[in-house]
């Protein structure tokens, strides 16, 4: 019991720092941000609110001002199903990717982030 309110503890401080440090967004003109949004509608992000590894990647969607579809895998028994059947595993983050017809289930912060950077840091 005590290891899950320090667990708790430590997520809320996690959300706390990131609302304190959040990035601003990147600022594109319309008709680009269209086109990021649009680029962005086939994006979905599997993850939990306080995970640290779930805010890396949320900040980088923010500071690159795109929008994408959240799911909670950890209090939404449907979206954690989906991650588990469809994608595999019940690991987060998760970036679910839909192009030409395939879907890519794609995990770890650090390779989603580098994905992001390089399709939408030019845009």
């Amino acid at each position: 019991m005590f290891m899950k309110a320090l667990r708790v503890g430590l997520g809320q401080l996690v959300i706390l720092i990131d609302f304190i440090t959040r990035p601003g967004k990147k600022q594109r003109s319309p008709a680009a941000q269209t086109a990021v949004d649009e680029s962005a509608r086939d994006l979905t992000l599997y993850q939990f609110h306080a995970c640290p590894f779930c805010v890396k990647t949320r900040r980088t969607l923010r500071r690159l001002n795109v929008p994408v579809a959240l799911r909670d895998a950890k209090n939404n028994e449907l979206d954690r199903q989906t991650l588990l059947n469809e994608g595999g595993k019940v690991k987060v983050p998760c970036l679910r990717i839909e192009e030409a017809g395939q879907t890519v289930w794609m995990y770890e912060s650090k390779v989603i982030i580098d994905y992001l950077e390089k399709r939408f840091s030019a845009v």
